[in-house]
């Protein structure tokens, strides 16, 4: 969910994009590992993650190149529309998606099949899976930071700030939008393809709306003005959720609560609102 958030928030937080159709990216990393799994019986996870990034990256640039002429709400309800229409298509082509029963994946193996689940898969997937999947997340993590200080991600901020002004000195909007959307799309397909078989089961449900909205709960909630944020949001939205779910059965409105209160008390979300404490303390100390 963590390398989720991080693809998303390039487009929300340094290109002023907001996107309601993030869950798209990630069931498609996720339906390509399961297609591999059903169709070539593959049970590599290097395998399932090179599949998953080109899958995401078609997918991405045709859905890019669609959306990025758009801004503001136009943008946002064109991607909502999109990733409906793939929702759609997986919940009605049954007979290759498996329609509501999904398709199961099993427990892949890792490094090139050096390392296997055995016969014990709860360990495997609570050890070795987990600090695999910790390993991806702080390579893309590192590959985030370069992105967006690099200067591609300063353009990025700079047409985020003043469209006008960015395009005046140069940068040309629609390819760097396009970039950006493709890149946030392909680390949201990746979280994907990392997420199916520690689930075990695909189904249409991942490419439903209300998961878009998750993701957007994510980052807003750690603060999608900050590169940690949208990780610290992803962490603390998870807990929230398992925690909520196991307390009432109306456990959206829970999360609805805190949102509103979020959005109303700590608009710069977790981390925003602890650095501008902490810039407080500092200068009250000095």
């Amino acid at each position: 969910m963590a390398i989720t958030a991080l693809g998303f928030n390039l487009l929300l937080g340094y290109t002023g994009l907001l996107s309601f159709g993030h869950s798209a990216f990630f069931g498609v990393g996720a339906y390509a590992v399961a297609f591999m799994v059903k169709y070539f019986e593959w049970s590599s996870m290097e395998l399932f993650l090179l599949g998953a990034i080109v899958a995401s990256v078609v997918v991405t640039a045709l859905f890019g190149f669609l959306c990025v002429r758009y801004t503001r709400i136009f943008f946002s309800i064109l991607t909502l529309a999109l990733s409906q229409v793939l929702w759609s298509l997986a919940f009605k082509f049954f007979w290759v998606t498996g329609g509501t029963d999904g398709l199961r994946v099993p427990t892949p193996t890792l490094l090139g099949g050096i390392v296997s689940h055995g016969e014990d898969k709860i360990t495997f997937l609570a050890h070795r899976y987990y600090y695999y999947v910790l390993a991806i997340f702080f390579a893309c993590a590192a590959l985030m930071w370069v992105i967006v200080n690099s200067p591609f991600g300063k353009a990025l901020q700079a047409i985020r700030d003043n469209e006008t002004r960015a395009e005046f000195v140069g940068v040309q909007i629609w390819r760097y939008r396009w970039t950006a959307f493709l890149v946030s799309g392909v680390f949201t397909g990746l979280a994907g393809a990392l997420w199916v078989p520690l689930n075990g089961l695909t189904t249409p449900d991942v490419l439903y709306w209300p998961f878009s909205g998750e993701i957007v709960f994510m980052t807003v909630l750690g603060g999608f003005r900050t590169f940690a944020g949208p990780i610290v949001g992803a962490i603390v939205f998870n807990y929230l959720k398992t925690y909520a779910v196991g307390f009432t059965v109306y456990w959206q409105m829970l999360l609805g609560i805190v949102l509103v209160f979020l959005v109303l008390v700590l608009p710069t979300g977790i981390v925003g609102t602890a650095g501008q404490l902490l810039a407080r303390l500092t200068r009250s100390s000095s």
